[in-house]
């Protein structure tokens, strides 16, 4: 059949021309996905522990003071004495941030080629349901998180003004959660940042399942049920406190 007027474009993503549609890039796809999977499931042990320890608001105080400040100072005093203080914690945060930039670069690379490839032709709806969504919405949730982290360190960590409470004090975590929580504003907005981190977490679980090469049938099954049931317990936790103190139920 000859076509009249053929669009170029089409010709160029079929088999019809052996020209690719891009340039052999300097650091293969696989690379970029592989760095986004070990990435990802590293946040998801980093937010499991980060919630895990959090949850020391509903403790009892003890004669140390109240658990989460304990806590707090367990933190800053682990690897003590073959290390200073708070050299083991910013060894982990150096570590984090380096994969948060890591797993930020590789998205970037892998959006644009994705969009090169495509060109004006693209696919939607292909899984339906979830799936789709939480694929569409990868970026977006991607973009939210990454300000509610710069929000969350500003806030709880750095007590940088005027994003911090007033009431912020170095070392008195249960005290600097329970003021910045009291705080509605903030608090809807933690609870909106926990929903998109659970459409994140469990697409990019999923996503890890394959490009980490596990495709028996059980392993696979089991990342699925993974992907739904470890991300809905940390949003369950991670919200739960914020509202409770919002509320007033814990003070």
């Amino acid at each position: 059949m000859t076509l009249k007027q053929p669009d170029q474009e089409a010709i160029a993503h079929g088999r019809i021309s052996e020209k690719p549609l891009r340039d052999k890039p300097s650091i293969p796809s696989w690379v970029l996905k592989l760095t986004m999977a070990v990435t990802g499931l590293l946040f998801t042990l980093f937010v499991i522990g980060h919630m895990a320890g959090n949850l020391k608001l509903y403790a009892p105080a003890t004669e140390d003071g109240a658990a989460l400040d304990v806590y707090g100072r367990f933190l800053r005093s682990a690897g003590e004495p073959l290390l200073p203080e708070n050299a083991l914690l910013w060894i982990v945060r150096i570590v984090l941030l380096a994969a948060l930039v890591a797993h930020i670069l590789a998205a970037i690379m892998l959006y644009q080629r994705s969009g090169q490839s495509r060109g004006k032709f693209k696919r939607t709806n292909l899984m339906g349901g979830m799936d789709s969504f939480a694929t569409r919405s990868m970026l977006v949730t991607g973009i939210v998180l990454l300000c509610f982290i710069v929000f969350h360190l500003l806030d709880l960590t750095m007590g940088v003004q005027p994003v911090a409470s007033d009431a912020f004090v170095e070392g008195a975590v249960r005290n600097n959660m329970i003021a910045t929580f009291s705080r509605w504003p903030v608090t809807i907005f933690y609870v909106i940042a926990m929903l998109c981190l659970f459409l994140h977490l469990t697409h990019g679980i999923k996503l890890a399942a394959s490009d980490l090469g596990i495709t028996g049938k059980k392993w696979r099954q089991t990342f699925i049920v993974l992907a739904y049931v470890i991300p809905l317990i940390v949003v369950i936790g991670n919200i739960v406190m914020p509202l409770s103190i919002a509320t007033g139920l814990v003070s």
